[in-house]
């Protein structure tokens, strides 16, 4: 009898065990789990809403949506499962979706729907799943391979979908990375991604809790690394919201090498710097009995407009009667360019994926196998590949999963 190991009972083994299984009927499949349950990261996506995918997905996103050091590999990946194929997945297996703009997800706003039906089909198949199984090392032992953990395990193929470092409490803590060495596979560097950013002497901290539509620019070295415009969050320690999330990693990186890390804000992207220094000249026009922290009260949220004043150097008192145009456009540029020295990310244990992982150049992205060691496939955040926000890591998942799975069975044929 086939026996198909997979190391790793998040999205992608799960995928790649229900694929395997449907694939191979006579195939003995089985998944290591160290946690006491799979797929406790499916019930943390979207908010407990499970983002599946999303409909970008497959139509030449690669250059906007993902990240790593080989995207022809991941959009290789993509072509071959695209959000048609994440949609059919599901559909199979009884899943009622529904879309929200391009985000994908079940009907019922529930990962809890998703998991249970994976787990419905797992059953289904015999698929077995072993938890709370540390597996210590994969050696090879003629043509199939010893797993060895608290108990040994045997396998003719090994999928390696162990995760990656983010949220290690459910259940991603690298332990995959040392298993792929073990195979000659070399790891690019691996940071947090999608992940608050902590600020050094945050000159916002008393407005924490604001809310603020905002332009933020990734800063490294003084160049511009990457943008997005969205909900800023304010914290005590720093910045978060989507926008922040979706730059992370190339600051996380850039703290990585050692470089200086800065994020710009845009507090105004609708509006020019000129036009919100005229905007201001109008505000203040024949108001000159009011303060400038008044007639900004009308933009900004309360607790931000002393925070502001303060980077422009007036004070929030100064009677718009004595500010003159120039000082004016000093407070519009203010609002527009505020630099954030960054000291470091929220770190792993509240990042949502990691960048970097296991480099794909070395991973065959028809099948995703090793190119270093024939029967070994690796499949999800193990990889070098992480998207932004939108259920792009989620999709990642089930496709590099459902590949191995149908590729692992497929090579005994």
């Amino acid at each position: 009898m086939r026996r198909i190991g997979i190391i790793g009972g998040g999205a992608a083994g799960i995928a790649a065990a229900v694929t395997a299984a449907r694939n191979d009927r006579q195939a003995k499949v089985f998944i290591l789990e160290q946690k006491d349950r799979i797929g406790r990261k499916i019930l943390a996506t979207g908010n407990g809403r499970c983002n599946l995918t999303n409909c970008q997905i497959g139509s030449s996103c690669v250059e906007s949506c993902y990240r790593g050091e080989n995207l022809a590999a991941v959009d290789e990946v993509l072509r071959q499962f695209g959000y048609k194929e994440t949609w059919r997945f599901f559909e199979s297996l009884g899943l009622v979706m529904k879309t929200r703009g391009d985000y994908v997800y079940p009907r019922s706003d529930q990962a809890a729907s998703v998991l249970e039906l994976l787990n419905l089909e797992l059953k289904r198949l015999g698929a077995e799943v072993h938890c709370g199984v540390h597996v210590q090392s994969v050696i090879r032992e003629g043509k199939a391979f010893g797993i060895r953990a608290e108990r040994s395990f045997h396998a003719d193929r090994v999928i390696l979908a162990c995760g990656g470092k983010a949220a290690s409490a459910l259940g991603s803590d690298g332990s995959g990375y040392p298993l792929a060495k073990t195979f000659g596979h070399s790891i690019a560097p691996v940071v947090p991604a999608l992940v608050q950013l902590r600020v050094k002497a945050h000159p916002f901290a008393k407005a924490s809790g604001v809310r603020t539509d905002a332009r933020v620019t990734a800063l490294i070295d003084g160049v511009p690394a990457a943008e997005d415009t969205g909900e800023l969050q304010i914290t005590a320690y720093g910045i978060s919201g989507i926008p922040v999330f979706q730059i992370s990693r190339h600051i996380a990186l850039g703290l990585y090498q050692k470089k200086r890390a800065e994020v710009e804000l845009d507090l105004l992207p609708e509006y020019t710097e000129e036009e919100l220094t005229g905007l201001l000249a109008k505000i203040t026009a024949n108001r000159t009995e009011l303060t400038i922290g008044e007639c900004l009260a009308g933009i900004f949220n309360q607790k931000l407009i002393p925070r502001i004043l303060e980077q422009a150097k007036v004070r929030i008192q100064t009677r718009v009667s004595e500010l003159s145009r120039h000082k004016l456009k000093d407070i519009a540029d203010r609002c527009k360019k505020i630099r954030l020295t960054i000291q470091d990310t929220n770190g792993f244990e509240n990042a949502q994926v990691c960048a970097g992982g296991v480099r794909m150049d070395e991973v065959d992205p028809r099948t995703m196998e090793s190119r270093k060691r024939k029967g070994i496939y690796l499949a999800g955040e193990l990889l070098d590949a992480d998207g932004i926000c939108g259920g792009y890591n989620l999709h990642w998942a089930w496709a590099t999963g459902c590949i191995a799975g149908k590729a692992a069975v497929k090579d005994f044929r």
